[in-house]
């Protein structure tokens, strides 16, 4: 029961991140954009690397909205960026970001004294030491970008399954709903494990179902059952929860592929 008790906060965190991050992944998935939730969750952790930079204490409202403000417009770059599509691919400038974020956030901790503990909390987050008042916080967010999606599913969902008919407007909100996810998420998950909630219970429920409400459902259940495995294991062998919960996501597919025989013999019956 005391186990339980102290990882309450830190599952019902980890139930909200699989819960938004699973359909936001589908999304991704379908656009054929994998790797934007990387480049975004850096470009993120940029903001708020500079805002330490700049004396905006840690997980303040000032460096949110700086974070954020560097997020959206990441966001609006690449729904603009989308039309050269034909000269120049998405994947290709999504890297690009990724690698200039990162290289500058080496050079921003370069001038800070605890310069190594940030990249760690950037890489895998401090999960399991989550408050009921990130949680709230949390949820209020992404509630707000639940709303703005369920309001506007229909040309979302258009944009995303056809990209030919695609429109900048919903190619933005897209991106710009995301990036506030994700700037929400790296807070307190870091780079790695948004990663793992974003692909690996989205990619594996694609494998088994066509469609979106069936996909959910089994990713969901997938990511809730790994996170409360994962913390658990976490609490009782004294593991660092973020690190724990990334291997045991991405370890999922990759193991997974021996099976991968079986899993065409099951579709072929189907």
């Amino acid at each position: 029961m005391e186990a339980f008790l102290f990882l309450l906060a830190p599952l019902c965190m980890c139930f909200l991140l699989v819960g938004i991050h699973c359909y936001l992944g589908i999304h991704v998935l379908k656009r054929g954009v994998i790797f934007i939730d990387l480049s975004l969750a850096q470009v993120a952790s940029l903001g708020s690397t500079l805002a330490l930079v700049f004396h905006f204490e840690h997980h303040t409202t000032g460096s949110y909205f700086i974070s954020l403000l560097f997020t959206l417009l990441v966001a609006l770059y690449f729904a603009w960026a989308k039309k050269y599509d034909f000269l120049v691919s998405q994947e290709v400038l999504i890297a690009l970001v990724y690698a200039l974020s990162s290289s500058l956030i080496v050079l921003s901790v370069n001038m800070m004294a605890h310069g190594a503990e940030h990249i760690k909390e950037i890489l895998v987050g401090q999960i399991l030491w989550v408050t009921w008042g990130d949680v709230y916080k949390t949820a209020m967010i992404y509630l707000g970008v639940f709303c703005v999606h369920y309001f506007f599913r229909k040309p979302i969902l258009n944009s995303t399954m056809s990209p030919d008919s695609s429109h900048f407007i919903w190619d933005f909100l897209f991106y710009a709903l995301f990036g506030i996810v994700i700037t929400s998420s790296v807070s307190v998950a870091g780079i790695l494990l948004v990663f793992a909630f974003l692909v690996v219970p989205a990619l594996i429920s694609q494998i088994f179902y066509s469609r979106l409400k069936e996909q959910l459902i089994f990713g969901w259940v997938l990511g809730f059952a790994l996170c409360a495995l994962g913390m658990f294991l976490s609490y009782f062998y004294d593991l660092p929860a973020g690190a724990l919960l990334v291997c045991l996501f991405t370890l999922i597919p990759l193991v997974g592929l021996f099976f991968a025989p079986l899993l065409q013999n099951w579709h072929r019956k189907l």
